[in-house]
Parts: C-alpha cells; structure tokens; sequence
C-alpha cells in the first residue's frame, strides 16, 4: 500500500495567465505631463486675470482720487452756502418783522425820526491843513 501513487491531475484545468504588458511607465509619464500642462494654464490665466486686475486699477485709481477732490470741493462751497442762507434767512425774517420796519425804514434810507438826534463823529487827530493837503 505504499507503493507509489500516480499523482492525479487536477480536477480543474490550470488556466494560463495572459499577461499584457502595459507600459505602466509610460502612462506615467503622461498622467504627470498632462497634470504639469494643466497647471501651467491655470497659472498662465490667473496670471493674465491679475494682470487685467492691476491695470484696472491703475486706470481707476486717479480717477477715484480727483472724484474725491470734486467732492470735497462740493462740500466746502455747500457749507459757506448754507452759512450764506442762513444769514440771508436771518436778514429776510428781519426784514418782514413789523417791529422792527421803522428801524430798517432808516438804514435803507436817510431820514431819521423826528425824535431822534443826529450824531456826527469827528476825529481830532486831523487837522485843516492836513485835510486840505490830502484833498490836492
């Protein structure tokens, strides 16, 4: 019983491998040059969107600085013409308050009120002769 024993072949058959050989390499090489392209055309257009960018603001940038100078220009001239209507306000209220027309009846003209005395100021400090001496 211990003689030797054929080996029995296999129940199933040995499938043989078929091996094809792809040039991993090789698609490598060109995952990473096709990557290497990408990237390089994404730098190139962001660096021409930045380009594009920078010159717009140069371009935009002088001109945002003398809108800012009108503007402060438009501010001073409102405010010295707000001063101006506010006198002028005061003065047309004055004008139209009726108890102050008889005073105004005398700045705007030069009558006086009967009552009232005239009062004329002289300088002493000049003399006749230098007054004559002035007049020629």
């Amino acid at each position: 019983m211990n003689a030797i024993q054929h080996s029995s072949p296999p129940l199933q058959p040995i499938q043989k491998r078929q091996v094809v050989s792809r040039p991993k390499r090789h698609l490598r090489q060109r995952s990473h040059q096709v990557m290497a392209m990408e990237v390089t055309a994404k730098i190139a257009v962001n660096i021409a969107i930045a380009t594009a960018a920078v010159s717009a603001l140069v371009q935009l940038l002088p001109y945002h600085w003398l809108q800012q100078e009108k503007l402060r220009e438009m501010r001073t001239e409102v405010k010295q013409m707000e001063k101006r209507v506010e006198i002028l306000q005061t003065e047309f209220s004055r004008n139209f308050d009726p108890s102050q027309a008889k005073s105004i009846m005398q700045q705007q003209s030069y009558r006086f009120d009967p009552n009232q005395r005239q009062i004329v100021l002289m300088n002493q400090d000049q003399t006749p002769a230098s007054g004559q001496a002035a007049g020629n």
